[in-house]
């Protein structure tokens, strides 16, 4: 088969990239300049598609013995990703753009242009493991990325490869040192890979601007302070308010609505935070078919964290995009607009991705089930 691996100049993907030499592919590395500055050096384990990066990747497939290339998708990336986080962080939201580049780069983009000149599929260093087109958790646990990948359609996935989901990290590093790639001790890379700084609302406040609100008390309603845009602001948050003190109780007050309209951030008590009903919008069901009954399943809400048992509910959604409604059988807090919510089978190991929708709004109400009532487990 012939394949594309995709190198951005880290460990994970020249051992992806290797073990598909192993496995006897005709593989092509190409590294995707994504960077509106690819001349400036990557800091430590800090941005991405730097000239080193670049180098890296170019060293690897030199050893692997690989035809290397290098594709600027810099304007796609800046279109597709980095203004959609602006935009959606402006707009109240809390963004993965981890999601994005998979979803609109990686698996579209690049994958687009790899079928367009006869390459079956695309090689990445993701953990996740793909068996018989069913995208599930890798076996790190730790190192997990199925939760970034669950945006991906059953035909993106059809042409997608992720080699190493199923090995431990360090085993990885020891495998890079065996087959003498210099990338084997590098860094990982933290943060968002366009913030090099690691500082997001400076990022957000030099494109986004000062638009200056108000912080209100959920209870009563009083201005407790102003900020200088919500931007700065995600559902959950308890430290960076600007406010003099705590609740008059003594208790922490934490972020428990944006309204951008208004500019209006409110805060109460971590009470107030429990979620007990998701909507979504744009749900990808990753087996190509939507489920006629709700599907009962484990619910991710966060790339880290944030799971709950629940019952998922195909809806329509506006503007005729599907949607997706999800009632927790536990309550969640820290739920943001802009984040993922992401499907697990519940039965055997609760791997299985069943698929994914962009979180659009949030509900304290608990809905109650009739346990006779026919629910899937697909």
């Amino acid at each position: 088969m012939r394949v594309l691996a995709a190198m951005s100049g880290g460990v994970d993907s020249a051992v992806a990239a290797a073990r598909a030499v192993r496995d006897g592919h005709d593989v092509v590395g190409v590294h995707l300049a994504l960077s509106t500055a690819p001349g400036a050096l990557r800091t430590g384990s800090r941005g991405c598609c730097s000239r080193e990066d670049a180098g890296d990747a170019r060293r690897a497939a030199d050893v692997l013995g690989i035809p290397f290339y290098v594709w600027d998708f810099a304007e796609r990336f800046k279109e597709d990703v980095i203004d959609d986080f602006v935009e959606s962080y402006a707009a109240g939201e809390t963004p993965n753009p981890c999601l994005r580049c998979n979803e609109r780069i990686k698996f579209s983009a690049l994958a687009e242009r790899a079928l367009a000149l006869g390459f079956d599929a695309v090689v990445t260093g993701h953990y996740a493991r793909l068996e018989d087109g069913v995208l599930r958790r890798a076996v790190d646990n730790d190192k997990d990325q199925s939760y970034v990948l669950a945006v991906l359609t059953a035909q993106q996935l059809s042409r997608a490869m992720f080699p190493i989901g199923d090995t431990p990290k360090p085993q990885i590093r020891a495998e890079a040192e065996r087959l003498d790639l210099a990338v084997a001790s590098k860094p990982d890379s933290h943060d968002i890979c366009f913030i090099p700084s690691g500082n997001t609302q400076a990022f957000l406040g030099a494109r986004i601007g000062v638009r200056p609100g108000k912080v209100v008390d959920a209870e009563t309603g009083a201005e407790l302070g102003e900020h200088d845009g919500v931007h700065g602001f995600t559902i959950g948050q308890r430290k960076g308010l600007g406010l003099p003190g705590p609740a008059p109780d003594g208790k922490p007050r934490y972020v428990t609505a944006i309204d951008p309209g208004s500019a209006t951030v409110t805060v109460g008590a971590a009470e107030s935070l429990d979620v007990w009903t998701i909507e979504a919008r744009g749900a990808v069901w990753t087996s190509g078919s939507v489920p006629s009954e709700p599907v009962r399943c484990t619910v991710q809400v966060r790339a880290h964290g944030g799971i709950a048992p629940a019952i998922a509910e195909p809806v329509e959604g506006d503007d005729s995009m599907p949607g997706l409604r999800v009632h927790l059988l536990e309550p969640l807090t820290g739920v943001a607009r802009g984040q993922a919510a992401v499907l697990y089978q519940p039965d055997q190991d609760g791997d299985i991705v069943l698929g994914s929708g962009t979180i659009s709004g949030t509900s304290p109400q608990r809905h109650q089930f009739d346990e006779a009532a026919s629910v899937g487990s697909r």
